[in-house]
């Protein structure tokens, strides 16, 4: 099987899409240059007509992309930075989510909205936020954060063949990251988390980059304590099934996050356990996230984001 980076996965899921599908288009800020890699070579190919810089307004970006797909095209709205999505936030979270449901199902809106997330590059508050609790307080639009270039590329060409609005979010710390790509068409459902590493003792829910800390973590304490690590892969819709089958079996939880402690993912999938899997549980669910602080950029930063440090303390913690 062949070795890519993380950020030629990407590339390689836009590039499949826009030659297997003439509806498919590209739009957003420096998706001509590829400020990230993710975009490289692809105007060359399809043409400034289908990859199309745009002027620096997310609202503008959004509001073609929700207008594009209610006209019957399949756009992918690069946003660069997930913060941004604040500016756009009523396209996507009033327009894109929304409108299917309160049309009773007869508009479809097919759009992608694209954005690198997270922090660890002393970026500060606007270029380095994990914006989840965002998205999923907002009905109508699936969330899609993948780990490996396996998924990286396979959740993206769900979310372009998806009738719904999905927001598809890469972590700016993975884009290097190489594995296993396979070379055919392929896709990965939506809804399914991936077992990382089976365990006995406790189990642990990591999103994005945070499944980084997650494994080493595990691996680095595999001859004291056998962690179970769980990727979600999408927050919305989220494998909850998978999650409480680990639970039963450990009858312990860490949940990692990079979002904001308070309000967040981590909070709402520790609620949910608790609603439906209480008997599972020897211990409390325990969290670790970012404090609910803006993100400072330098080196303030590691005093508001995850750190290895705590993940290794909060296994301690929960195990004794």
């Amino acid at each position: 099987m062949r070795e890519l980076m993380y950020l030629q996965a990407i590339n390689e899921a836009l590039a499949e899409e826009l030659d297997r599908d003439e509806s498919v288009f590209l739009v957003g800020e420096g998706v001509q240059t590829g400020t990230f890699g993710t975009t490289d070579g692809l105007v060359q190919r399809f043409g400034p007509d289908r990859i199309m810089d745009a002027p620096l307004s997310e609202t503008a970006i959004a509001g073609v992309a929700v207008g594009a797909s209610m006209m019957g095209y399949r756009p992918v709205a690069d946003l660069m930075f997930a913060d941004f999505m604040y500016i756009c936030a009523d396209e996507i979270f009033l327009k894109a989510a929304q409108w299917r449901l309160i049309q009773g199902g007869t508009q479809s809106l097919p759009c992608v909205f694209m954005a690198n997330i997270g922090g660890y590059r002393k970026l500060g508050n606007e270029h380095s936020q994990c914006p989840f609790s965002l998205v999923l307080r907002s009905p109508g639009v699936k969330l899609a954060v993948p780990y490996t270039p396996y998924d990286a590329k396979g959740l993206l060409k769900t979310a372009i063949r998806d009738n719904n609005p999905v927001i598809y979010l890469f972590h700016k710390g993975l884009l290097g990251m190489k594995g296993d790509v396979p070379a055919e068409d392929y896709t990965i459902p939506f809804g399914q988390a991936d077992v990382k590493r089976e365990g006995t003792d406790m189990t642990v829910v990591a999103t994005s980059f945070m499944l980084f800390w997650a494994l080493a973590a595990a691996e680095q304490m595999k001859d004291r304590y056998s962690i179970e690590v769980i990727d979600p892969r999408t927050l919305e819709p989220l494998d909850l099934d998978t999650i409480l089958q680990s639970v039963e079996k450990t009858g312990r939880l860490l949940i990692i996050d990079e979002d904001t402690e308070r309000c967040g993912f981590a909070g709402e999938l520790g609620m949910q356990v608790m609603e439906k899997g209480f008997d599972f549980l020897d211990a409390p669910v325990k969290r670790v996230c970012s404090a609910n602080y803006p993100i400072p950029g330098g080196v303030m930063e590691k005093y508001v984001i995850p750190q290895p440090d705590q993940v290794m303390a909060a296994i301690e913690e929960l195990m004794a």
